[in-house]
């Protein structure tokens, strides 16, 4: 068994598999838009069928964890609280690169830093409110 992180960014979910590409190396997969689906939409499917080219189901991989995604009801207010990704760099240069790349657009909620527990450590939520850690393990 495994457990996957499923991010909704409502409406801006190509945006954000484009910018963790380049900010931290994620490797896009597959992506299923609306108009994709060979079922009829129902009444309350949120994007379809106005935004048929929206995604549906998307996967991306960062390091060695999928994590998967969709434009979920295309509000443009996505919303993540209660949780962080963490990124285990694996040294400091990449910590401060991932950390720097990142907080463009977003909101540093703890700078990189020495702690007692990591030659670095950091928080941020990125552009779209997703909060990351970033640590380099001892």
């Amino acid at each position: 068994m495994k457990v996957q992180p499923y991010l909704f960014f409502d409406g801006r979910c190509e945006e954000a598999i484009g910018f963790y590409q380049k900010a931290i190396g994620a490797r896009p997969g597959r992506v299923m838009r609306f108009k994709d689906n060979p079922e009829p939409p129902s009444a309350d499917s949120g994007c379809q069928p106005t935004q048929p080219d929206k995604v549906m189901h998307a996967t991306f991989q960062v390091g060695d964890t999928e994590i998967m995604a969709s434009d979920g009801r295309c509000e443009g207010r996505p919303k993540f609280e209660g949780f962080s990704l963490t990124i285990s760099a694996p040294d400091v240069t990449a910590a401060d690169r991932m950390f720097a790349a990142l907080s463009e657009g977003g909101q540093v909620q703890m700078p990189m830093t020495k702690t007692f527990f990591s030659p670095r450590f950091g928080m941020v939520a990125d552009r779209f409110g997703v909060g990351w850690m970033i640590i380099v393990a001892q």
